[in-house]
Protein backbone atom coordinates (compact mmCIF):
# COMPACT_ATOMS: atom_id res chain seq x y z
CA UNK A 1 0.00 0.00 0.00
CA UNK A 2 2.79 1.92 0.98
CA UNK A 3 4.50 1.63 -2.62
CA UNK A 4 1.24 2.73 -4.32
CA UNK A 5 0.99 5.89 -2.48
CA UNK A 6 4.15 6.89 -2.92
CA UNK A 7 3.09 6.40 -6.98
CA UNK A 8 0.39 8.62 -6.35
CA UNK A 9 1.23 12.33 -5.03
CA UNK A 10 -2.24 13.98 -4.95
CA UNK A 11 -3.32 10.51 -2.55
CA UNK A 12 0.11 10.72 -0.74
CA UNK A 13 -0.16 14.13 0.05
CA UNK A 14 -4.11 13.68 1.35
CA UNK A 15 -2.71 10.56 3.69
CA UNK A 16 -0.13 12.80 5.36
CA UNK A 17 -2.47 16.11 5.50
CA UNK A 18 -5.24 13.36 7.68
CA UNK A 19 -1.79 11.65 9.73
CA UNK A 20 -1.05 15.39 10.68
CA UNK A 21 -4.84 16.32 11.31
CA UNK A 22 -5.69 13.80 13.22
CA UNK A 23 -2.03 13.85 15.51
CA UNK A 24 -2.83 17.71 15.90
CA UNK A 25 -6.22 17.32 17.14
CA UNK A 26 -4.84 14.11 19.70
CA UNK A 27 -2.26 17.23 20.53
CA UNK A 28 -4.29 20.64 20.43
CA UNK A 29 -7.54 19.52 21.79
CA UNK A 30 -7.41 18.28 25.50
CA UNK A 31 -4.70 21.04 25.93
CA UNK A 32 -7.25 23.55 24.62
CA UNK A 33 -10.07 22.20 26.46
CA UNK A 34 -8.19 22.18 30.12
CA UNK A 35 -6.47 25.54 29.34
CA UNK A 36 -10.12 27.26 29.04
CA UNK A 37 -11.41 25.35 32.63
CA UNK A 38 -11.02 27.69 35.45
CA UNK A 39 -7.94 28.10 37.34
CA UNK A 40 -7.40 26.01 40.50
CA UNK A 41 -9.02 28.42 43.49
CA UNK A 42 -10.60 30.38 41.33
CA UNK A 43 -14.19 31.63 42.49
CA UNK A 44 -16.96 33.49 40.45
CA UNK A 45 -17.42 37.34 40.98
CA UNK A 46 -19.66 38.47 43.87
CA UNK A 47 -23.06 39.97 43.18
CA UNK A 48 -21.45 43.29 43.54
CA UNK A 49 -18.67 42.87 41.32
CA UNK A 50 -20.99 41.38 38.41
CA UNK A 51 -23.08 44.53 39.27
CA UNK A 52 -19.75 46.40 38.62
CA UNK A 53 -19.42 44.76 35.86
CA UNK A 54 -22.64 45.69 34.15
CA UNK A 55 -22.09 49.45 35.02
CA UNK A 56 -18.64 48.68 33.08
CA UNK A 57 -20.62 47.52 30.19
CA UNK A 58 -22.64 50.39 30.34
CA UNK A 59 -20.69 52.73 30.27
CA UNK A 60 -19.08 50.87 27.70
CA UNK A 61 -15.33 50.80 28.83
CA UNK A 62 -14.27 47.85 27.03
CA UNK A 63 -14.33 50.69 23.55
CA UNK A 64 -10.90 52.23 25.16
CA UNK A 65 -9.87 49.38 27.48
CA UNK A 66 -8.80 46.01 26.40
CA UNK A 67 -8.99 42.91 29.21
CA UNK A 68 -6.48 40.41 27.35
CA UNK A 69 -2.54 40.92 28.66
CA UNK A 70 -1.07 39.59 25.25
CA UNK A 71 2.08 37.07 25.84
CA UNK A 72 4.67 39.97 24.91
CA UNK A 73 7.25 41.32 26.74
CA UNK A 74 6.27 44.79 26.17
CA UNK A 75 2.84 44.01 27.48
CA UNK A 76 3.97 41.82 30.42
CA UNK A 77 6.46 44.44 31.82
CA UNK A 78 3.80 46.91 31.81
CA UNK A 79 0.68 45.27 32.56
CA UNK A 80 1.59 42.00 34.72
CA UNK A 81 1.54 38.31 33.82
CA UNK A 82 -0.07 37.30 30.33
CA UNK A 83 -3.64 36.44 30.72
CA UNK A 84 -4.59 32.84 30.73
CA UNK A 85 -7.99 31.39 28.81
CA UNK A 86 -8.48 30.05 32.27
CA UNK A 87 -9.05 33.27 34.15
CA UNK A 88 -12.49 34.08 31.68
CA UNK A 89 -13.79 30.49 32.55
CA UNK A 90 -17.03 32.50 34.40
CA UNK A 91 -16.98 35.78 32.11
CA UNK A 92 -20.29 36.35 30.22
CA UNK A 93 -19.60 38.32 28.17
CA UNK A 94 -15.65 38.44 27.65
CA UNK A 95 -14.85 42.11 27.99
CA UNK A 96 -10.93 41.41 26.08
CA UNK A 97 -11.88 44.51 23.80
CA UNK A 98 -10.39 45.38 20.52
CA UNK A 99 -8.75 48.88 20.77
CA UNK A 100 -6.05 50.81 23.56
CA UNK A 101 -7.41 54.12 23.87
CA UNK A 102 -6.32 53.67 27.23
CA UNK A 103 -4.40 50.94 28.90
CA UNK A 104 -5.35 47.42 29.04
CA UNK A 105 -7.02 46.83 33.14
CA UNK A 106 -6.77 43.01 33.52
CA UNK A 107 -4.75 43.28 36.15
CA UNK A 108 -5.50 46.88 37.73
CA UNK A 109 -6.58 45.56 40.54
CA UNK A 110 -2.83 44.40 41.47
CA UNK A 111 -1.95 48.40 41.16
CA UNK A 112 -4.45 51.06 41.45
CA UNK A 113 -6.38 51.16 44.92
CA UNK A 114 -9.93 52.22 45.34
CA UNK A 115 -9.40 55.76 46.16
CA UNK A 116 -7.13 56.16 43.45
CA UNK A 117 -10.14 54.60 41.23
CA UNK A 118 -12.57 57.28 43.19
CA UNK A 119 -10.39 60.13 42.14
CA UNK A 120 -9.69 59.02 38.56
CA UNK A 121 -12.84 58.67 38.30
CA UNK A 122 -14.32 62.12 39.03
CA UNK A 123 -11.53 64.11 37.37
CA UNK A 124 -9.29 62.11 34.95
CA UNK A 125 -6.97 64.57 33.94
CA UNK A 126 -6.07 65.45 37.06
CA UNK A 127 -4.64 62.39 38.30
CA UNK A 128 -3.20 61.37 34.61
CA UNK A 129 -2.46 64.58 32.82
CA UNK A 130 -2.50 63.40 29.39
CA UNK A 131 -5.59 61.42 29.76
CA UNK A 132 -8.87 62.12 27.61
CA UNK A 133 -10.85 60.13 29.80
CA UNK A 134 -14.27 61.88 30.36
CA UNK A 135 -15.02 62.07 33.97
CA UNK A 136 -18.07 59.87 35.10
CA UNK A 137 -19.20 61.73 37.74
CA UNK A 138 -22.90 60.29 37.13
CA UNK A 139 -21.63 57.32 39.06
CA UNK A 140 -21.77 58.83 41.73
CA UNK A 141 -25.43 59.43 41.58
CA UNK A 142 -26.78 56.64 40.38
CA UNK A 143 -27.36 53.24 41.75
CA UNK A 144 -26.49 50.25 40.50
CA UNK A 145 -29.00 47.27 39.45
CA UNK A 146 -27.55 45.26 42.52
CA UNK A 147 -30.79 43.05 41.91
CA UNK A 148 -30.70 42.85 38.63
CA UNK A 149 -26.83 41.16 39.06
CA UNK A 150 -28.32 38.96 41.78
CA UNK A 151 -30.32 37.24 39.03
CA UNK A 152 -27.68 37.08 36.80
CA UNK A 153 -25.78 34.74 39.57
CA UNK A 154 -28.82 32.81 39.62
CA UNK A 155 -29.13 32.36 35.97
CA UNK A 156 -25.13 31.38 35.11
CA UNK A 157 -25.36 29.14 37.94
CA UNK A 158 -28.52 26.85 36.60
CA UNK A 159 -27.68 27.18 33.04
CA UNK A 160 -24.18 27.24 32.76
CA UNK A 161 -23.28 25.71 36.50
CA UNK A 162 -21.28 28.61 37.56
CA UNK A 163 -20.37 27.28 41.54
CA UNK A 164 -22.58 29.98 43.22
CA UNK A 165 -23.50 28.31 46.42
CA UNK A 166 -27.17 26.83 47.43
CA UNK A 167 -28.50 30.00 48.76
CA UNK A 168 -28.60 31.76 45.27
CA UNK A 169 -32.37 30.90 44.41
CA UNK A 170 -34.75 32.40 41.90
CA UNK A 171 -36.56 33.66 44.91
CA UNK A 172 -37.43 36.70 46.80
CA UNK A 173 -37.19 35.78 50.02
CA UNK A 174 -33.33 34.48 48.88
CA UNK A 175 -32.59 38.00 47.12
CA UNK A 176 -33.64 39.53 50.73
CA UNK A 177 -31.15 36.86 52.44
CA UNK A 178 -28.33 37.94 50.14
CA UNK A 179 -28.29 41.66 50.14
CA UNK A 180 -26.87 42.08 53.59
CA UNK A 181 -23.72 40.61 51.87
CA UNK A 182 -23.70 43.28 49.26
CA UNK A 183 -24.55 46.22 51.42
CA UNK A 184 -21.20 44.68 54.01
CA UNK A 185 -19.26 44.07 50.48
CA UNK A 186 -20.42 47.91 49.52
CA UNK A 187 -19.35 49.42 53.02
CA UNK A 188 -15.62 47.84 52.53
CA UNK A 189 -15.26 49.48 49.17
CA UNK A 190 -16.75 52.84 50.42
CA UNK A 191 -14.66 52.90 53.64
CA UNK A 192 -11.88 53.83 51.45
CA UNK A 193 -13.53 56.92 49.79
CA UNK A 194 -14.24 60.45 50.52
CA UNK A 195 -17.17 61.60 48.50
CA UNK A 196 -19.94 62.40 50.43
CA UNK A 197 -22.69 61.52 48.05
CA UNK A 198 -21.07 57.99 48.24
CA UNK A 199 -20.99 57.74 51.99
CA UNK A 200 -25.04 59.11 52.37
CA UNK A 201 -26.09 56.59 49.72
CA UNK A 202 -24.19 53.92 51.57
CA UNK A 203 -25.85 54.74 55.19
CA UNK A 204 -29.27 54.82 53.45
CA UNK A 205 -28.88 51.37 52.07
CA UNK A 206 -28.20 52.14 48.53
CA UNK A 207 -25.23 51.47 46.68
CA UNK A 208 -23.93 53.97 43.99
CA UNK A 209 -22.78 52.97 40.43
CA UNK A 210 -19.08 53.70 41.16
CA UNK A 211 -18.69 51.61 44.76
CA UNK A 212 -20.02 48.38 42.38
CA UNK A 213 -17.46 49.43 39.45
CA UNK A 214 -14.40 50.02 41.57
CA UNK A 215 -15.74 46.51 43.44
CA UNK A 216 -15.42 45.20 39.67
CA UNK A 217 -11.74 46.52 38.72
CA UNK A 218 -10.69 45.48 42.58
CA UNK A 219 -11.12 41.85 41.28
CA UNK A 220 -9.61 42.47 37.98
CA UNK A 221 -5.99 40.46 39.10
Amino acid sequence: MFHWLEKNPFFFAAAISIVISFAGLIEIVPNFSKAGRPLVDMTPRTVLELAGKNVYMKDNCMACHSQMIRPFKSETDRYGDYSLSGEYAYDRPFLWGSKRTGPDLHRIGNYRTTDWHEAHMLNPPKIVPESIMPAYDHQFENEADIETAYAEAVTVKNAFHTPYGDEFKRTRAAWDAHRPKVLADAKIIAADMKDERVKKAISEGKVPEIVALIAYLNSLK
